[in-house]
Protein backbone atom coordinates (compact mmCIF):
# COMPACT_ATOMS: atom_id res chain seq x y z
CA UNK A 1 0.00 0.00 0.00
CA UNK A 2 1.28 3.56 -0.77
CA UNK A 3 1.90 5.50 1.92
CA UNK A 4 0.63 9.41 2.02
CA UNK A 5 3.70 10.80 0.38
CA UNK A 6 4.25 8.25 -1.80
CA UNK A 7 0.82 8.72 -3.12
CA UNK A 8 1.12 12.74 -3.03
CA UNK A 9 4.20 11.94 -4.86
CA UNK A 10 2.83 9.15 -7.63
CA UNK A 11 -0.57 11.47 -8.25
CA UNK A 12 1.07 13.82 -11.01
CA UNK A 13 2.31 10.62 -13.35
CA UNK A 14 -1.00 8.77 -12.82
CA UNK A 15 -2.57 11.99 -14.01
CA UNK A 16 0.13 12.34 -17.32
CA UNK A 17 -0.75 9.02 -17.94
CA UNK A 18 -4.37 9.29 -18.24
CA UNK A 19 -3.62 12.50 -20.36
CA UNK A 20 -1.60 10.70 -22.72
CA UNK A 21 -4.08 7.48 -22.54
CA UNK A 22 -5.65 8.80 -25.93
CA UNK A 23 -4.28 8.91 -29.19
CA UNK A 24 -5.75 11.91 -30.61
CA UNK A 25 -4.06 13.82 -27.47
CA UNK A 26 -0.69 12.18 -28.57
CA UNK A 27 -1.15 13.31 -32.22
CA UNK A 28 -2.11 16.76 -30.99
CA UNK A 29 1.02 16.71 -28.85
CA UNK A 30 2.96 15.59 -31.60
CA UNK A 31 2.53 18.79 -33.40
CA UNK A 32 2.42 21.07 -30.57
CA UNK A 33 5.84 20.44 -29.70
CA UNK A 34 7.17 21.21 -33.15
CA UNK A 35 4.89 24.53 -33.52
CA UNK A 36 2.55 26.82 -32.06
CA UNK A 37 -0.85 26.35 -33.72
CA UNK A 38 -4.25 27.73 -33.89
CA UNK A 39 -7.34 25.45 -33.09
CA UNK A 40 -8.57 26.05 -36.72
CA UNK A 41 -4.82 24.88 -37.88
CA UNK A 42 -4.94 22.04 -35.55
CA UNK A 43 -8.17 20.89 -37.35
CA UNK A 44 -6.80 20.80 -40.72
CA UNK A 45 -3.74 19.01 -39.41
CA UNK A 46 -5.44 16.14 -37.80
CA UNK A 47 -8.76 16.32 -39.85
CA UNK A 48 -11.09 16.54 -36.72
CA UNK A 49 -14.30 18.61 -35.83
CA UNK A 50 -13.28 21.87 -33.85
CA UNK A 51 -15.18 20.29 -30.95
CA UNK A 52 -13.02 17.70 -30.82
CA UNK A 53 -9.65 19.22 -30.76
CA UNK A 54 -11.07 21.73 -28.57
CA UNK A 55 -12.07 19.27 -25.63
CA UNK A 56 -8.88 17.08 -25.85
CA UNK A 57 -6.98 20.24 -25.82
CA UNK A 58 -8.68 21.39 -22.62
CA UNK A 59 -7.32 18.10 -21.09
CA UNK A 60 -3.64 18.57 -22.25
CA UNK A 61 -3.78 22.44 -20.94
CA UNK A 62 -5.75 21.24 -17.38
CA UNK A 63 -2.91 18.74 -17.11
CA UNK A 64 0.06 20.73 -17.93
CA UNK A 65 1.11 19.52 -21.50
CA UNK A 66 0.38 22.58 -23.70
CA UNK A 67 -0.09 26.01 -22.68
CA UNK A 68 -1.90 28.85 -24.92
CA UNK A 69 -1.05 32.50 -25.47
CA UNK A 70 -4.05 34.97 -27.11
CA UNK A 71 -2.85 36.95 -29.84
CA UNK A 72 -5.52 39.37 -31.24
CA UNK A 73 -8.53 37.11 -31.52
CA UNK A 74 -7.00 33.93 -32.08
CA UNK A 75 -5.39 31.55 -29.48
CA UNK A 76 -2.18 30.12 -29.99
CA UNK A 77 -1.25 26.50 -28.07
CA UNK A 78 2.45 25.10 -28.22
CA UNK A 79 3.56 22.63 -25.78
CA UNK A 80 6.64 23.78 -24.21
CA UNK A 81 8.87 20.47 -23.28
CA UNK A 82 11.44 22.23 -22.10
CA UNK A 83 9.48 23.48 -19.14
CA UNK A 84 8.99 20.02 -18.18
CA UNK A 85 9.11 18.02 -15.08
CA UNK A 86 12.02 15.46 -16.18
CA UNK A 87 9.65 12.62 -15.48
CA UNK A 88 7.14 14.27 -17.75
CA UNK A 89 9.96 14.51 -20.24
CA UNK A 90 10.58 10.86 -19.99
CA UNK A 91 6.82 10.43 -20.13
CA UNK A 92 6.02 12.17 -23.45
CA UNK A 93 9.37 10.51 -25.00
CA UNK A 94 7.87 7.02 -24.77
CA UNK A 95 4.54 7.80 -25.61
CA UNK A 96 5.40 9.66 -28.41
CA UNK A 97 7.23 6.44 -29.56
CA UNK A 98 4.58 4.03 -29.53
CA UNK A 99 1.31 5.41 -29.43
CA UNK A 100 0.64 7.11 -32.97
CA UNK A 101 0.59 4.52 -35.75
CA UNK A 102 3.99 5.60 -38.38
CA UNK A 103 1.41 5.96 -41.14
CA UNK A 104 -0.79 8.25 -39.12
CA UNK A 105 2.23 10.68 -38.10
CA UNK A 106 3.92 10.33 -41.85
CA UNK A 107 -0.09 12.09 -42.61
CA UNK A 108 -0.06 14.32 -39.83
CA UNK A 109 3.52 15.44 -40.51
CA UNK A 110 2.44 15.67 -44.01
CA UNK A 111 -0.56 18.35 -43.60
CA UNK A 112 1.75 20.50 -40.77
CA UNK A 113 3.89 21.36 -43.72
CA UNK A 114 0.83 22.20 -45.57
CA UNK A 115 -0.08 24.12 -42.84
CA UNK A 116 3.02 26.35 -42.67
CA UNK A 117 3.75 26.57 -46.17
CA UNK A 118 0.13 28.33 -46.14
CA UNK A 119 1.67 30.49 -43.44
CA UNK A 120 4.58 31.66 -45.40
CA UNK A 121 2.49 31.86 -48.85
CA UNK A 122 0.03 34.48 -46.73
CA UNK A 123 3.37 36.48 -45.69
CA UNK A 124 4.83 35.80 -49.24
CA UNK A 125 1.83 37.58 -50.90
CA UNK A 126 1.71 40.22 -48.46
CA UNK A 127 5.13 41.50 -49.00
CA UNK A 128 4.74 40.85 -52.70
CA UNK A 129 1.98 43.10 -53.14
CA UNK A 130 3.27 46.03 -50.44
CA UNK A 131 6.84 46.19 -51.07
CA UNK A 132 6.73 49.34 -53.13
CA UNK A 133 4.17 51.26 -50.65
CA UNK A 134 6.35 49.33 -47.47
CA UNK A 135 8.05 52.08 -46.23
CA UNK A 136 4.57 54.24 -46.19
CA UNK A 137 2.69 51.60 -44.68
CA UNK A 138 5.19 50.86 -41.88
CA UNK A 139 5.58 54.89 -41.44
CA UNK A 140 1.55 54.97 -41.14
CA UNK A 141 1.39 52.40 -38.49
CA UNK A 142 4.19 52.94 -36.22
CA UNK A 143 5.77 56.31 -36.71
CA UNK A 144 9.23 57.38 -38.65
CA UNK A 145 11.28 56.50 -35.77
CA UNK A 146 11.17 52.57 -35.18
CA UNK A 147 14.78 52.40 -36.93
CA UNK A 148 16.16 55.49 -34.69
CA UNK A 149 14.92 53.23 -31.42
CA UNK A 150 16.72 50.27 -32.47
CA UNK A 151 19.90 51.76 -33.63
CA UNK A 152 19.89 53.52 -30.19
CA UNK A 153 20.04 50.18 -28.54
CA UNK A 154 23.56 49.78 -30.43
CA UNK A 155 25.16 52.65 -28.11
CA UNK A 156 27.15 51.06 -25.01
CA UNK A 157 24.89 50.91 -21.86
CA UNK A 158 27.77 53.12 -20.16
CA UNK A 159 27.87 56.00 -22.71
CA UNK A 160 27.59 59.56 -21.49
CA UNK A 161 26.10 61.18 -24.24
CA UNK A 162 26.07 64.70 -25.42
CA UNK A 163 22.82 65.63 -27.59
CA UNK A 164 24.52 69.37 -28.97
CA UNK A 165 21.45 71.26 -29.56
CA UNK A 166 18.73 69.26 -28.42
CA UNK A 167 15.77 70.96 -29.62
CA UNK A 168 12.59 69.76 -28.29
CA UNK A 169 14.68 66.49 -27.08
CA UNK A 170 13.38 64.10 -29.39
CA UNK A 171 17.07 62.50 -29.41
CA UNK A 172 17.31 62.53 -25.70
CA UNK A 173 14.31 60.57 -25.39
CA UNK A 174 15.40 57.56 -27.64
CA UNK A 175 19.12 57.40 -26.05
CA UNK A 176 18.08 57.69 -22.41
CA UNK A 177 16.90 53.98 -21.81
CA UNK A 178 19.94 52.47 -23.35
CA UNK A 179 23.21 54.71 -21.91
CA UNK A 180 24.34 55.93 -18.58
CA UNK A 181 23.83 59.19 -18.96
CA UNK A 182 22.57 62.22 -21.45
CA UNK A 183 23.70 65.95 -21.36
CA UNK A 184 21.15 67.92 -23.60
CA UNK A 185 22.13 71.20 -24.25
CA UNK A 186 20.25 74.09 -26.00
CA UNK A 187 20.37 77.65 -26.21
CA UNK A 188 16.75 78.42 -26.39
CA UNK A 189 14.73 79.11 -23.76
CA UNK A 190 11.01 77.73 -25.33
CA UNK A 191 13.10 74.43 -26.91
CA UNK A 192 14.33 73.63 -23.22
CA UNK A 193 10.94 74.14 -21.94
CA UNK A 194 9.70 71.86 -24.43
CA UNK A 195 12.33 69.41 -23.82
CA UNK A 196 12.24 69.73 -20.24
CA UNK A 197 8.33 68.38 -20.82
CA UNK A 198 9.21 65.72 -23.15
CA UNK A 199 12.02 64.03 -21.06
CA UNK A 200 10.25 64.72 -17.13
CA UNK A 201 10.17 61.01 -16.81
CA UNK A 202 13.74 60.20 -17.28
CA UNK A 203 15.83 61.05 -14.51
CA UNK A 204 19.36 60.44 -16.48
CA UNK A 205 19.29 63.38 -18.72
CA UNK A 206 21.00 66.91 -17.48
CA UNK A 207 19.48 69.78 -19.11
CA UNK A 208 21.45 72.48 -19.77
CA UNK A 209 21.06 75.49 -21.22
CA UNK A 210 23.71 77.32 -23.17
CA UNK A 211 25.40 78.10 -26.47
CA UNK A 212 26.84 75.44 -28.74
CA UNK A 213 29.88 77.45 -29.40
CA UNK A 214 30.38 77.55 -25.41
CA UNK A 215 29.36 74.65 -23.96
CA UNK A 216 28.22 74.48 -20.63
CA UNK A 217 30.00 70.93 -19.73
CA UNK A 218 33.28 70.51 -18.47
CA UNK A 219 36.66 68.93 -20.02
CA UNK A 220 36.68 65.34 -21.47
CA UNK A 221 33.57 64.36 -20.42
CA UNK A 222 31.18 63.13 -23.10
CA UNK A 223 31.96 59.34 -24.95
CA UNK A 224 29.43 60.71 -27.48
CA UNK A 225 28.81 63.99 -29.08
CA UNK A 226 25.53 64.64 -30.98
CA UNK A 227 25.05 67.38 -33.71
CA UNK A 228 21.90 66.89 -35.68
CA UNK A 229 20.93 70.05 -37.79
CA UNK A 230 22.21 72.14 -35.67
CA UNK A 231 25.16 74.27 -37.81
CA UNK A 232 23.44 76.26 -40.07
CA UNK A 233 22.27 78.14 -37.19
CA UNK A 234 25.96 79.02 -35.99
CA UNK A 235 27.98 81.95 -37.07
CA UNK A 236 31.38 79.89 -36.86
CA UNK A 237 30.62 76.20 -36.86
CA UNK A 238 34.28 75.35 -36.56
CA UNK A 239 34.38 76.64 -33.00
CA UNK A 240 30.85 74.09 -32.43
CA UNK A 241 33.66 71.11 -33.58
CA UNK A 242 35.81 72.56 -31.06
CA UNK A 243 33.88 72.79 -28.08
CA UNK A 244 32.37 69.27 -29.05
CA UNK A 245 36.04 67.81 -29.00
CA UNK A 246 36.94 69.96 -25.57
CA UNK A 247 33.93 68.40 -24.03
CA UNK A 248 34.52 65.02 -25.40
CA UNK A 249 37.17 61.72 -23.96
CA UNK A 250 40.32 60.49 -25.71
CA UNK A 251 38.65 57.88 -28.31
CA UNK A 252 35.41 59.76 -28.08
CA UNK A 253 32.59 59.77 -31.33
CA UNK A 254 31.08 62.19 -32.69
CA UNK A 255 28.45 62.21 -34.99
CA UNK A 256 26.92 64.98 -37.27
CA UNK A 257 23.91 64.96 -39.36
CA UNK A 258 23.33 68.39 -41.20
CA UNK A 259 22.54 69.54 -44.74
CA UNK A 260 24.07 69.38 -48.05
CA UNK A 261 24.96 72.62 -49.90
CA UNK A 262 21.24 73.57 -51.16
CA UNK A 263 19.83 76.89 -53.10
CA UNK A 264 16.98 77.57 -50.52
CA UNK A 265 17.72 81.19 -49.60
CA UNK A 266 14.11 81.04 -47.79
CA UNK A 267 15.74 79.29 -45.29
CA UNK A 268 17.39 82.23 -43.74
CA UNK A 269 14.48 84.38 -43.24
CA UNK A 270 12.08 81.15 -42.31
CA UNK A 271 14.53 78.81 -40.17
CA UNK A 272 17.23 81.46 -38.90
CA UNK A 273 19.86 79.99 -40.77
CA UNK A 274 23.24 81.38 -41.43
CA UNK A 275 24.63 78.87 -43.64
CA UNK A 276 23.06 77.33 -47.37
CA UNK A 277 23.96 73.25 -46.90
CA UNK A 278 27.80 72.35 -46.38
CA UNK A 279 30.35 70.95 -48.54
CA UNK A 280 31.57 67.35 -47.72
CA UNK A 281 35.01 68.84 -48.02
CA UNK A 282 34.37 71.72 -45.23
CA UNK A 283 33.01 69.35 -42.78
CA UNK A 284 36.11 67.54 -42.85
CA UNK A 285 37.98 70.45 -42.56
CA UNK A 286 36.55 71.60 -39.70
CA UNK A 287 36.85 68.37 -38.17
CA UNK A 288 40.25 68.30 -38.41
CA UNK A 289 41.14 71.69 -37.89
CA UNK A 290 39.36 71.05 -34.97
CA UNK A 291 40.93 67.95 -32.90
CA UNK A 292 38.75 65.06 -34.97
CA UNK A 293 39.60 62.05 -37.47
CA UNK A 294 36.66 61.93 -39.80
CA UNK A 295 35.80 58.03 -40.25
CA UNK A 296 32.78 57.69 -42.52
CA UNK A 297 30.74 60.67 -44.41
CA UNK A 298 27.70 59.17 -46.12
CA UNK A 299 24.66 61.14 -48.32
CA UNK A 300 21.23 60.12 -46.68
CA UNK A 301 18.81 58.78 -49.14
CA UNK A 302 16.20 61.00 -49.42
CA UNK A 303 12.85 60.35 -47.81
CA UNK A 304 9.63 60.12 -50.31
CA UNK A 305 7.39 62.67 -48.43
CA UNK A 306 10.17 64.95 -47.09
CA UNK A 307 10.59 68.34 -48.69
CA UNK A 308 13.29 69.74 -47.38
CA UNK A 309 16.80 69.34 -48.80
CA UNK A 310 19.39 67.08 -49.02
CA UNK A 311 21.23 65.43 -45.68
CA UNK A 312 24.38 64.04 -44.90
CA UNK A 313 25.55 62.01 -41.70
CA UNK A 314 29.43 61.61 -40.80
CA UNK A 315 31.22 60.41 -37.94
CA UNK A 316 34.61 61.10 -36.54
CA UNK A 317 36.97 60.11 -33.32
CA UNK A 318 39.30 62.08 -31.35
CA UNK A 319 42.86 62.31 -32.33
Amino acid sequence: MLRPKQMTNAAPMILWMQSLSDPTRARLLRLLERTELTVVEMCTTLQLPQSTVSRHLKVLADDGWAASRRDGTSNLYRMHISDMELPQKKLWSVVKGHSVSSSTADQDDARLEQVIDARRSRSQAFFSSASEKWDRLRADLFGHRVDAWAFAAAFPCDAVVGDLGCGTGAVGQILAPWVSHVIAVDSSAAMMQSARKRLKDHSNIELRRGELTQLPIEDATLSHAILILVLPYIASPQLAFEEARRVTKPGGKLIVVDMIPHDRAEYREELGHSWQGFPAEQIQTWMNQSGWLQSKFALMPHEPDAKGTGLFVTTATTR
